[in-house]
């Protein structure tokens, strides 16, 4: 299968990809913006020892996720990365929040850990432009087709899932996804089932041997104040409507919201493959049957590795009217994010009732989950 529409760049191509980059006017006032002590000159001068993305991405990308963790953000946990070897290849599926943050702490963590670099399956608005084309492509992103007829669709999923399967079972290169189309706008993360049948296809006979070799592990990224949460509450509110069709320029305005509204506080956990749990998927049912139950298995561990700040607390005892999780916040930390609310709950176009709502729902829907968990558990 020819995947040149799809793929990244390999170390053999990447090199001349960023010489472009560099006498891109955009690209160097990107670095100019992000990164303040560190020029193009120095890039350039840097560059020459590069040999691989990956020392590239440990070098170069890194310097700009820590600005902006720096910029945005009061500090990222990160946990979990003694579950996984670097000898595997891993099918990362994580709850998805934000566009650029989500993948960008899992590399972030791999860098600061010195361990390779997985490749990051991304929908094809993020290639919206030749420089961020080219952007994705030099930092192992593979494009993920969304438009077009049935037909095309389908054909596209059998491309994606074939690359995925190539990444993983013969180049050893583990790969990021999320666990659905789009940012969870209500705060409820959950693993769209047609994600993991797309995942499958072509290997429907040894459906769960198949999806042991994949090994599939959960990742789960928790904020402390969630990126674009007013455009998700608006987006949500206008969905119960009537069909929300995104401006032009709205996914890259989200982007950079992303990167650069604040965070505070942020954890990644990255949690066991589900490798022995499949074993648990009872037997003689249908494949779409057994599919349901890993994506169970995958909303499982997101939930119960979810971090649950303050905020979180806060908003399920607004949203319900009592104060259940009193003792895990201080008064002065409720009235801090009630005017967060006051202030984030005025758009135009949606009443200020409904956007509070919705944003209190982004916020509580994790305890629900996260308590449910470990209650099941138990």
């Amino acid at each position: 299968m020819n995947f040149e529409d799809i793929r990244p760049y390999t170390d053999l191509e990447f090199k001349e990809a960023y010489y472009r980059l560099m006498d891109d006017r955009r690209f160097q006032d990107a670095i100019t913006m992000c990164i303040p002590d560190y020029s193009v000159d120095q890039f350039r001068k840097d560059f020459t020892n590069f040999n691989t993305i990956e020392e590239v991405q440990r070098d170069f990308d890194k310097r700009f996720v820590d600005s902006f963790i720096a910029q945005s953000s009061k500090g990222v946990t990160l946990t979990g990365i003694e579950n996984i070897s670097d000898d595997n290849a891993y099918m990362f599926i994580a709850n998805h929040r934000d566009i650029t943050f989500d993948p960008a702490l899992l590399q972030y963590y791999f860098f600061i850990e010195h361990r390779r670099t997985s490749r990051i399956a991304v929908g094809d608005n993020l290639f919206a432009t030749p420089l961020l084309d080219e952007v994705a492509k030099v930092n192992k992103m593979i494009k993920v087709k969304r438009s077009g007829t049935m037909r095309e669709k389908l054909e596209n999923s059998q491309k994606l899932a074939a690359y995925i399967q190539k990444s993983i079972l013969e180049d050893n290169e583990s790969v990021w996804i999320a666990q659905r189309d789009g940012r969870t706008k209500d705060g409820n993360d959950f693993t769209k089932h047609g994600l993991v049948k797309m995942l499958t296809l072509g290997n429907h006979d040894n459906l769960i041997d198949f999806l042991r070799r994949m090994k599939i592990t959960p990742v789960t990224v928790s904020y402390e104040i969630e990126p674009c949460d007013k455009l998700k509450a608006r987006e949500l509110a206008i969905s119960e409507h009537t069909v929300y069709h995104k401006k032009p320029g709205e996914d890259f305005e989200s982007i950079k919201q992303g990167i650069f509204s604040p965070k505070g506080r942020m954890a990644l956990t990255i949690g066991t493959p589900i490798d022995k749990e499949l074993d648990t998927i009872p037997t003689g049912i249908s494949n779409n049957d057994q599919l349901q139950y890993v994506c169970q298995l995958i909303d499982k561990q997101i939930y119960k590795n979810y971090t649950l700040f303050p905020n979180n607390y806060i908003a399920h005892d607004l949203l319900h009217q009592n104060e259940d999780y009193g003792k895990f916040y201080t008064p002065d930390e409720k009235t801090a994010f009630e005017q967060y609310l006051q202030m984030k709950s005025r758009v135009e176009d949606v009443s200020e009732e409904k956007m509070r709502e919705n944003l209190l729902k982004i916020y509580a829907t994790p305890v629900d989950n996260h308590y449910k968990t470990i209650i099941e558990d138990n």
